[in-house]
């Protein structure tokens, strides 16, 4: 991209100065699937980090200057806030791939028990190992199991590699730990020649009791949420509302208790609501 190489062209010598200081970096972009190099994207983040820092500055000089009523004290503060927050983006910038590879390892981890019974009833056929790739990756609908399926397929069809160094391939830059092992043990089964659909089979059914205790833990868990939204959050609104009703009808100022009241019912209690929706979804097993 062209903002890729503008970066490249103005902070290529100190990107490369630094990308000793970031050598773990380089593997976590391969597994989050971001298709730059060390130096680019490092490049990126300084170009970014920049062009945050002149939009900050100026920005919050004019904002302190006009609170603290004074410039120098307003441009000190403006400063040190400026370098501190440029300072959070650039740290959030590089943990963004990180991000990245939770989420995707939490997608494939949410698929592999079915995705693994899926492989091991195509494994029963008796069809090579490429071939089964090639059909699940075809029909399988899985997420981003199915991508890095896809690109072991690629890796035998496209690139000619063989079904084992496609598959160490796969190992090194799967995000998820449970595939990971998964596999391993398909690789090691291939060499030595075992029965993969059995050992498919007892996988699945690893993975499978798993994912069956988390959504036991999650039942026990679940409980605990409802509880805590309906008396923190339900009866504690419904008894704040009827509060200030009381206290406005013996104190006045009815106005702003209504205000109140109306943020409360409108505003806050949706967002809860909202929030308490997300935390669920993302809590729940094979939630997204």
């Amino acid at each position: 991209m062209e903002y890729t190489k503008v970066a490249m062209r103005l902070f290529y010598p100190l990107t490369e100065a630094i990308t000793p200081y970031f050598s773990g970096l380089k593997l976590e972009l391969k597994k989050s699937n971001l298709k730059m190099s060390l130096q680019e994207y490092l490049s990126m983040g300084v170009l970014l980090t920049a062009i945050v820092f002149g939009f900050e500055l100026p920005l919050l000089s004019i904002i302190f200057v006009l609170i603290l009523k004074n410039p120098l004290s307003g441009f000190i503060t403006s400063v040190t806030t400026t370098l501190i927050l440029t300072s959070i983006f650039f740290i959030s910038y590089i943990n963004y791939p990180k991000i990245l590879i939770r989420s995707k390892s939490k997608n494939i981890e949410n698929f592999l028990p079915f995705a693994s019974l899926h492989l091991a009833t195509i494994a029963s056929s008796k069809l090579s190992l490429s071939k089964m790739f090639q059909i699940f990756s075809r029909f399988a609908p899985y997420g981003e199991l199915n991508n890095e399926i896809k690109k072991i397929e690629s890796d035998i069809s496209l690139f000619g590699l063989d079904v084992n160094t496609a598959l160490e391939r796969s190992i090194e830059r799967t995000p998820s730990k449970n595939l990971k092992e998964l596999l391993w043990g398909i690789l090691s089964t291939n060499r030595s020649g075992g029965d993969l659909s059995v050992y498919l089979k007892e996988k699945s059914k690893t993975f499978m009791d798993e994912y069956r205790r988390k959504l036991y833990e999650f039942s026990q868990q679940l409980t605990i949420y409802i509880e805590i939204f309906l008396t923190a959050v339900i009866l504690g609104a419904v008894f704040f509302v009827i509060l200030t009703s009381i206290m406005s009808g013996i104190g006045g100022a009815a106005g702003s208790t209504l205000s109140i009241q109306f943020f409360l019912i409108f505003i806050y209690l949706p967002l809860v609501s909202v929030m308490f929706i997300w935390l669920i979804r993302t809590a729940t097993p094979g939630g997204e």
